[in-house]
């Protein structure tokens, strides 16, 4: 089955989108007719996810930031604008260290920068461990009802909620448990310096509802020549909660 759909003009600049954890390459569609008009738009499942079934090493990133640029480039497009959500901008991170020629333009939403100290790291691994038991124990429904009460997500409303974890449970949670491990916070590189060191445009977008991120991304502007866009009415996941106002954002970023 395939890994990846393309929308849009073939001949127009390529834009590489990456989903976060537990979602698919389904999940820019509320965005994708406006996206596509301005360009070739390559949604790709990331492992374990949606039907990509790629088993990664641990840590992950470097393997899968190589299998995706691969992908990319067979498609006929050396250089692409990447677009990144949570889990997803965690992995364009490490495409733009490893593949930095590659970039047109590199934009994170709602996607955390790494860890600095060893300290932090452990203790992230810790209780991303925590987690990865949850998942390899308990039922996909029971997981998702709880990751889904985390802080972050408060900003969903109940039917909201319950809908994400019917469309979620889908996914096999196995395939999930391994990508998950490979891809902790705990294990990622210093995104700070990859950023400081990356010659294209680079943006963080943030939801105005979600307090967590939109602090983060401002202290982290003060240290990076980053733009910090926030959309209105949108908590972590913007481009679900505004998906229009969400791509005519990137459209304009992208086309001033």
């Amino acid at each position: 089955m395939p890994t990846i759909k393309r929308y849009g003009d073939t001949a127009l600049p390529a834009l590489v989108l990456l989903h976060g954890f537990l979602g698919s390459k389904e999940d820019w569609q509320a965005s994708l007719p406006i996206l596509s008009q301005y360009f070739h738009c390559i949604c790709i499942d990331l492992p374990g996810h949606g039907e990509n079934d790629q088993i990664l090493p641990s840590p992950g990133f470097e393997v899968l930031a190589q299998t995706i640029v691969d992908k990319v480039i067979k498609l006929g497009y050396p250089q692409f604008h990447l677009l990144g959500y949570s889990l997803g901008g965690r992995v364009a991170l490490h495409i733009a260290k490893f593949h930095p020629q590659a970039l047109l333009s590199l934009m994170l939403e709602s996607a955390h920068l790494g860890l600095c100290s060893t300290r932090d790291k452990q203790a992230r691994l810790k209780h991303d461990q925590k987690w990865a038991d949850k998942l390899d124990n308990m039922q996909i429904t029971d997981f998702l009802a709880q990751w889904y009460q985390q802080p972050v997500f408060a900003d969903l409303q109940d039917s909201a909620r319950e809908q994400l974890i019917s469309i979620r449970s889908k996914n096999d949670p196995q395939a999930l448990l391994h990508c998950f491990r490979s891809t902790s916070l705990g294990l990622q590189g210093n995104g700070q310096k990859v950023l400081k060191q990356l010659h294209c445009p680079r943006y963080m977008l943030v939801g105005e509802q979600d307090s967590k991120f939109s602090k983060l991304a401002l202290k982290w502007q003060e240290k990076i020549d980053m733009s910090v866009i926030s959309i209105p009415n949108s908590g972590h996941n913007t481009h679900k909660a505004q998906p229009q106002m969400f791509a005519a954002r990137i459209v304009q970023l992208l086309y001033p």
